[in-house]
């Protein structure tokens, strides 16, 4: 699933092409797509809006109209396409938004998982989600006084988007693996140093990952180059680039993790 970088990559690629232009119609080309309203209501409410910005909000890409907003969950498989407005749908074109200046915006989502909403009222998608961690109100005190709250074990609850918006498996387990921090140990028990790291280690890897324009590693994914810098992630059998010890893979809230048991013993 397209994480926090992969999002954000995909939401900075289609933002130049069709900041400014008018939608003109909606292909609904699967009903079950539109989450929110109606599909027919959608056709009737997204007809004539005019596009103003596209940001993201934790894994939600945002489009920002002109009374509306449009968010776009990608799910396993979703992935946003700028085209010519001569172009064929392709068999796994979800939704397709005809613009002016004759473009097309496609909504391709192979596995059906991908979901749209479009609201006046962003709180109704995304009010119940946590702080961006790249944001000011994501602070090493604010992160501490959290996770002394909660008894839970560290990965779990980072992966809680009403915890912390925007992670997945990729960027928790690098980001523990830079902070030393073990996956399953309990939140109440990092101390206030510990909790430093792990604010620095997440907002150095999702910069990392923004940068390098996201992971690919799968199919789904494109462009991004930032598999070429795992230190733990999808690397179990490998050597730990820090220590040189063996990486190994634990199932954590029924997740794949990456570990290395050197550097980030469980205490």
């Amino acid at each position: 699933m397209p994480e926090l970088p992969e999002v954000d990559t995909i939401a900075r690629a289609i933002q130049p092409a069709i900041i400014g232009m008018e939608i003109l119609n909606a292909e609904i080309r699967w009903a079950r797509t539109v989450a929110h309203p109606s599909a027919r209501k959608f056709r009737e409410q997204i007809r004539g809006q005019k596009i103003l910005n596209v940001g993201r909000r934790a894994k939600f890409v945002d489009i920002q109209l002109s009374d509306f907003h449009l968010f776009i969950h990608l799910r396993m498989s979703g992935d946003l396409f700028v085209k010519e407005g001569n172009a064929l749908p392709e068999k796994h074109d979800r939704l397709r938004l005809l613009l002016s200046d004759d473009k097309i915006l496609a909504f391709n989502d192979t596995r059906k998982f991908g979901r749209v909403w479009l609201t006046n009222d962003p709180d109704s998608v995304v009010g119940d989600l946590g702080p961006e961690p790249l944001s000011d109100a994501f602070t090493p005190d604010w992160l501490y006084e959290n996770l002394r709250q909660r008894h839970r074990q560290l990965k779990p609850l980072l992966l809680d988007q009403r915890f912390l918006a925007g992670l997945g498996n990729i960027y928790t387990d690098e980001a523990l693996h830079a902070a030393r921090l073990h996956p399953q140990a309990a939140s109440d028990s990092v101390t206030r140093a510990q909790a430093k790291r792990l604010h620095d280690a997440i907002r150095a890897t999702l910069s990392e990952g923004i940068r390098r324009n996201g992971a690919s590693i799968d199919w789904v994914y494109r462009g991004g180059e930032f598999q070429n810098y795992f230190r733990v992630y999808d690397r179990d059998g490998k050597p730990c680039p820090v220590c040189g010890a063996e990486i190994i893979k634990l199932s954590v809230g029924q997740r794949g993790t990456h570990v290395c048991p050197k550097c980030q013993r469980q205490r």
